[in-house]
């Protein structure tokens, strides 16, 4: 006879299964509280001040905050790129605080970029993504986007890769 699996019944485990996620604009008046989130995520590779600041304040870019009881989980910043009359979404960064990664907050904010990509007539979104970030490409395969090219020496001594997605 075969012992039953112990459940985990933890009242926290099923509190972040109902976890509030509300994705809204994010303003430049977030400036600080960004750049902390993208030391955070992003340590000697992340965004400066200045960069942030000129993303937050492009009228082609998309800027979203994904919040958790009224705190700042993630954000996540798209623009629309415009090359030889072609148009596409161009993911820039995703970002989420240590302590809210993998309960669903940057496949929430991806989708409704593409959302709102989709409903602008943008019919292709791309990024790029470090080599060795197992995590976020695992996340990008699972919504569908597809390696189209490696990128040599990207990340400084580190490469990077290409993934696209159609958006339908």
């Amino acid at each position: 006879m075969s012992k039953k699996p112990k459940i985990n019944r933890s009242p926290s485990l099923f509190h972040e299964r109902r976890m509030d996620i509300k994705i809204t604009d994010v303003s430049i008046k977030l400036l600080d509280k960004l750049c902390e989130i993208e030391k955070q995520c992003f340590k000697q590779e992340a965004f400066t001040k200045q960069q942030l600041t000129y993303l937050l304040t492009d009228y082609n870019v998309i800027r979203l905050a994904a919040l958790v009881n009224g705190e700042i989980a993630g954000f996540a910043i798209a623009r629309v790129d415009i090359r030889r009359n072609d148009q596409f979404g161009h993911i820039v960064t995703v970002d989420v605080t240590p302590a809210y990664r993998r309960k669903g907050i940057a496949q929430k904010l991806l989708r409704e970029i593409e959302t709102i990509l989709r409903e602008s007539g943008i019919i292709e979104c791309r990024l790029e993504v470090r080599e060795n970030n197992i995590a976020a490409l695992n996340l990008y395969q699972k919504l569908g986007y597809k390696k189209v090219g490696k990128l040599e020496k990207y990340y400084g001594t580190a490469h990077g890769l290409y993934l696209t997605k159609t958006l339908q």
